[in-house]
This record gives C-alpha cells, sequence and structure tokens, in this order.
C-alpha cells in the first residue's frame, strides 16, 4: 500500500478519539504519515501507549487518557491537547461500543442508554469542547466514524443501531451551523470491518455479516482510513453535511 504524501497535512493538528485501536489507530497513522501532529484520546492506557510508540516515528504524538462519554474528561483532554499543539484542526469521531446483541424486551435500559452514551453523547461532547476553537481559527474538519447500521438498522443491537443515525443527524445539523465558519463536518458509514468491537469473529459471525455485503468481504481499516482522511484534507473543500457510504454496496443511499 503507497504511503501518503508527507505534506498534506502539514502544519495540522488533528485529535482522533479511540485513535489506540483498530480503525481509529489506522486512521492516526495515516494522518500521521501525511504530517499531521495527533492527539489520541482513549481509554485503554496500555494500547495508547504502544500506539504513541509505533506513530511517534511519524510524527509528534500527544496521549490522553479519557472516556468520551464523561463531559469533564473530554473537556480535560481538550485543554491539554490545545495546551500542548495551541489548536486543533481535524477531528475524528471514532469511539464507539457495539453493546450487547438482544432482542427488544431484553435489551436492558442501562445497555441501551450506555451505548447512546458513548456514541453519540461522546461525539457531542468532542465537537462541543473543539468547534469553538474551530470557528475562532477559521478552519475545522470534523469526520464521525456512525455505521452502515446507522442507515439500514441492524436486528438485536437497537442501541447501536439507533447512535450510529443519531450521529448521522447530528453531523447534518452541526454542519449546517457552521458552514460559514471554515468547518466541515462528514460521516462515514462503513459496513463491518474486522476489528475486535466483535470480539471474536467465527465462520457463522462472518457468514452473517458478510451476506448483507454485495461484494462479500470486510471492509479493511486501511481502506476507512482514506476515505476518512480526504474528508480531513483540504481537498475536501465543498462536501459538508453528507454521509459517506463505505460499504461494499450494502447501503448505497
Amino acid at each position: 500500500m503507497p504511503h501518503m504524501d508527507s505534506t498534506r497535512f502539514a502544519g495540522r493538528v488533528a485529535v482522533v478519539t479511540g485513535g489506540n485501536r483498530g480503525i481509529g489507530l489506522e486512521i492516526a497513522r495515516q494522518l500521521a504519515e501525511g504530517g499531521a501532529r495527533v492527539a489520541i484520546w482513549a481509554r485503554d492506557t496500555d494500547r495508547m501507549d504502544a500506539a504513541a510508540a509505533e506513530l511517534s516515528t511519524l510524527t509528534e504524538v500527544q496521549c490522553v487518557r479519557a472516556d468520551v462519554a464523561s463531559e469533564a474528561d473530554v473537556r480535560a483532554a481538550a485543554d491539554a491537547t490545545l495546551g500542548l499543539f495551541g489548536k486543533v484542526d481535524i477531528l475524528v469521531n471514532n469511539a464507539g461500543i457495539l453493546g450487547p446483541s438482544a432482542p427488544v424486551g431484553s435489551y436492558s435500559t442501562a445497555d441501551f442508554a450506555q451505548v447512546m452514551q458513548v456514541n453519540l453523547m461522546g461525539t457531542f461532547h468532542c465537537c462541543s469542547a473543539l468547534v469553538p476553537a474551530m470557528k475562532a481559527a477559521g478552519y475545522g474538519r470534523i469526520v464521525t466514524l456512525s455505521s452502515a447500521s446507522g442507515k439500514d438498522g441492524n436486528p438485536f443491537v437497537s442501541g447501536y443501531s439507533c447512535s450510529k443515525a443519531a450521529q448521522i443527524a447530528f453531523t447534518k445539523a452541526l454542519a449546517k451551523e457552521v458552514a460559514t465558519d471554515g468547518i466541515l463536518v462528514n460521516a462515514v458509514t462503513p459496513s463491518a470491518s474486522p476489528t475486535d468491537i466483535f470480539g471474536d469473529l467465527d465462520e457463522a459471525l462472518t457468514r452473517a455479516l458478510l451476506s448483507r455485503v454485495p461484494m462479500g468481504r470486510f471492509v479493511q481499516p486501511h481502506e476507512i482510513a482514506k476515505m476518512v482522511c480526504w474528508l480531513c484534507s483540504d481537498d475536501c473543500s465543498f462536501s459538508t453535511g453528507a454521509t459517506f457510504d463505505i460499504t461494499g454496496g450494502r447501503t448505497t443511499f
């Protein structure tokens, strides 16, 4: 796989939530390869240290332990990153959880609320903390990792599907609020990718996940990261409030 132009994000500062593993780490890596300084906000400090060790060979990296579900954690993280780098040009809302698999009626209120708190409120907290600084600078790129499930719904994961649909709605609303402030806000909706959000991918689960994908395979983290990085770049100049599909044909709207 060819490396990204090392000047594409020169001078930019990027925050990637959940950037210590999986899709988030790949996004952070490609941003770093493009010359961005990168702040990782995540909960798992062991994985964050490992990610920082890898990315520090490419760029300046800051790691902040933060649970995006906590407004106080996010505010503290924003203060730390703005304090170190002086600005944030790019925000990638990647952190998220799947939650349990259960039918409505057995899916607990507490579990539903937790998924919404991390996935939706986490996105809201991060945008609330960083959009004012982006407005003051007259520049920003915000990309939220939603899901195909937010478009077509997945049975037995109603909390996840609702949270991902809500992220899309929030993206559209925020994009219109800041459309004249130099800030572009978009969402990406991948189909299933082979990351640890699914736990152990046995044959039955793999077959079920791929049965809805016309191309018949998982989308790879590096493919998602390439789309995200385009949306984070100056090459993206007139797309905002949009949802970018990367599902191998599963959803085409």
